[in-house]
C-alpha cells in the first residue's frame, strides 16, 4: 500500500494511521472483523453520547451557526393586512442611490468628448483650412 510511511501523510490523516493494521487485516481477510473490533475503529468522535458530541460542537461555534429563519408562508413576513413600517435607514439609501444614479446619468450625458478620433478630425479641418484646401465655415461671403 502507499500508505506506508505515517510521518509523510498531512497532519489530518496521520491520526487515522493507527487504522491502517487493521485495514490491511480486514481487506486480506475473508472472515468479517469481530463485532467489537469494529464499534472500536467506527467510532471517530471521543464523546460516547451523540448529545455530549453535538453540545461540545455547539459549544465552539463562535456565532457561526445557521442564522436561518424558518418560513412564516408570508411573502417578505407580513400577514394580508399588516402596514409595512419603513427602517430609518431605508429613505436615505432610497434618495442616496438613485439621486447618485441620476447625477450620473445626467454628468455621462454633458460630459465632454475628449476621444483621439474627435481631435483628429478637429485639427485636421483646422490645418486644412490655414492650408487654403478647405473653406472656413464661419466667413460669410
Amino acid at each position: 500500500m502507499f500508505l506506508r510511511h505515517p510521518s509523510i501523510l498531512p497532519l489530518p490523516l496521520r491520526r487515522h494511521t493507527a487504522l491502517l493494521p487493521h485495514v490491511r487485516r480486514t481487506l486480506n481477510s475473508t472472515s468479517s472483523p469481530s463485532a467489537s473490533t469494529t464499534a472500536r475503529y467506527a467510532s471517530t468522535s471521543t464523546h460516547d453520547d451523540p448529545a455530549q458530541a453535538s453540545d461540545h460542537h455547539n459549544s465552539h461555534d463562535h456565532g457561526h451557526g445557521s442564522h436561518y429563519d424558518p418560513p412564516t408562508g408570508w411573502l417578505w413576513g407580513l400577514r394580508p393586512g399588516e402596514k409595512y413600517e419603513k427602517e430609518g435607514w431605508e429613505d436615505l439609501f432610497y434618495y442616496g442611490f438613485f439621486g447618485s444614479l441620476l447625477l450620473t446619468a445626467v454628468a455621462y450625458a454633458f460630459k465632454p468628448d475628449t476621444s483621439i478620433q474627435t481631435w483628429a478630425l478637429e485639427e485636421a479641418r483646422r490645418r486644412l483650412e490655414r492650408e487654403g484646401i478647405l473653406e472656413d465655415p464661419d466667413v460669410k461671403k
